[in-house]
C-alpha cells in the first residue's frame, strides 16, 4: 500500500521536529521534505510532487497564503493542510479561498492532525470545529446581507413590525415621538427597500421575518 507523502512548511524547526515524530511512527505516512519558509515550500512541493504539504501561515518572505495559491496553481492534486496557530475567521476563509483543502490550528491533538491527513488524501475537506462554526457564520452573514431586509436600518425595521401589527402612520408617529411626514417617508422607503407596494404585502413580508406572529 502506498504511503501518504507529505511535505511538512513551517519556519519554527521545532513545531517540524514535533509533526515530523508525530508522523514518523505511522506505518502509512512519509515525510518527503520539509521547508522553513513560503518560497522553498513551492520549490519543493514541485521538486517533491507530496500527497499533501503541511502549511503554516505566518512565514517569513512568502506567507503560506501565497505558497498556498501558487502550489495548487502548480500541482492541482498536491492537497494544502493549513496547521496554524491563528485561528480567526479572516484566516480561516483566506486559507480556504487560497486553495487549501483542511485547516487544523496548532492547538488541536495529534489525532486530529492524523485525521485531516487522511480526509484531505481521500479528496475531502477537513475543518477544525472552529474553522467550521467560523464558515457557517460567514455564509449567514453573506445571507443576511443579499436579502433586501438587511437594507432597512434599525427604525425602518422597527416601523416595519409596527406596520405588521396594524398600527396607522398617525399611531406610529405617535408611539415614536416622530411626525406624520417622517412616518410616511419611512414607509415609503421600506416598501422601496422590500419593493413592496401596500401594507398587506408589508404584513405578509413581516410574518415571513417572523416580526409578527401569524394571528396578528
Amino acid at each position: 500500500m502506498a504511503k501518504i507523502r507529505i511535505l511538512i512548511a513551517d519556519d519554527h524547526a521545532i513545531m517540524r521536529d514535533g509533526i515530523r515524530a508525530l508522523l514518523n511512527i505511522r506505518d502509512d505516512i512519509e515525510i518527503v521534505g520539509e521547508a522553513a519558509e513560503g518560497k522553498e515550500a513551492v520549490e519543493k512541493a514541485q521538486e517533491l510532487e507530496p500527497d499533501i504539504v503541511i502549511m503554516d501561515i505566518a512565514m517569513p518572505g512568502m506567507d503560506g497564503l501565497e505558497a498556498t495559491r501558487r502550489i495548487v496553481k502548480k500541482n492541482p492534486k498536491a492537497k494544502i493542510l493549513v496547521l496554524t496557530q491563528h485561528d480567526n475567521k479572516e484566516y480561516i476563509l483566506s486559507a480556504i479561498k487560497a486553495g487549501a483543502a483542511g485547516y487544523v490550528p496548532k492547538r488541536a491533538v495529534g489525532t486530529e492532525l492524523i485525521s485531516a491527513i487522511h480526509a484531505v488524501h481521500k479528496g475531502e475537506s477537513f475543518l477544525y470545529p472552529s474553522a467550521a462554526a467560523a464558515l457557517i457564520e460567514d455564509y449567514r452573514q453573506q445571507a443576511e446581507e443579499g436579502e433586501p431586509y438587511a437594507k432597512l436600518t434599525a427604525r425602518e425595521r422597527e416601523i416595519l413590525k409596527l406596520i405588521a401589527e396594524g398600527h396607522t402612520s398617525r399611531e406610529i408617529a405617535d408611539m415614536l415621538f416622530i411626525s406624520l411626514k417622517t412616518a410616511l417617508g419611512h414607509r415609503a422607503k421600506i416598501m422601496e427597500k422590500l419593493e413592496l407596494h401596500n401594507r398587506t404585502e408589508l404584513i405578509k413580508f413581516a410574518m415571513r421575518k417572523g416580526l409578527v406572529s401569524m394571528d396578528t
